[in-house]
């Protein structure tokens, strides 16, 4: 009989068994080991850095350009004066002239003016003029007044019209002293002694005596 077999088989089985607990070992180092790395590794990306950010200095502006040179002013241009050329008046020789004396203006007369026209105003011959009546009713009821009348006589010294110019206040006296002044003898106007149809103006005062 052969005792080989047996041998190998626990030989098999302890490199088994060692096999399994080096794999223990290795799931334990790498659970508690590299899990705790893994972490590390994991939480260093995470954290974050307030890096406070760093103010620039502005930048530099390009110095003001220079002010312009001030030119000065050129002076004026020298215009000489001009040349004033003064003339003396030529003195001539003196001369004689003979004065013939004139006449006195004789004066001449103003044109004459012709005259005016002579003119007289018509006049009532009272001779050939009886007064006129006095009317009854006016009588009773006691009217009285002064008229003023207008004749227009002609060159025969006829009445061609008649108005009353004023009246008394009593139609009946002014209309009396109308009819019976009308009927008068009258002289004419004239004018440079020649007879001219003309207007005049005659006033008759009632009164009661």
């Amino acid at each position: 009989m052969s005792y080989a077999q047996p041998q190998s088989s626990s030989r098999r089985l302890t490199a088994l068994v060692a096999v399994g607990i080096f794999h223990v070992i290795l799931i334990y180092a790498l659970i508690h080991g590299l899990a705790r790395k893994i972490v590390e590794v994991v939480r260093a990306p995470l954290e974050t850095k307030i890096i406070e950010e760093v103010k620039r200095p502005p930048p530099e502006q390009p110095p003001p350009p220079p002010p312009p040179p001030k030119l000065a002013t050129p002076p004026p241009p020298f215009i000489p004066p001009p040349e004033v050329q003064i003339q003396v008046p030529v003195q001539l020789p003196p001369t004689i002239t003979a004065v013939v004396p004139t006449p006195p203006s004789v004066p001449i007369p103003p044109p004459a003016v012709p005259a005016p026209p002579a003119r007289t105003p018509a006049v009532v011959d009272a001779r050939g003029c009886p007064k006129p009546a006095y009317p009854a009713a006016s009588i009773r009821a006691n009217e009285t007044g002064l008229v003023t009348l207008t004749f227009l006589i002609d060159v025969d010294g006829r009445v061609l019209e008649s108005k009353v110019e004023r009246s008394s206040g009593h139609r009946r006296l002014d209309e009396a002293a109308r009819a019976g002044l009308g009927i008068c003898k009258f002289t004419p106007a004239t004018v440079d002694g020649r007879p001219e149809r003309a207007w005049a103006r005659i006033q008759y005062d009632w009164k009661l005596e």
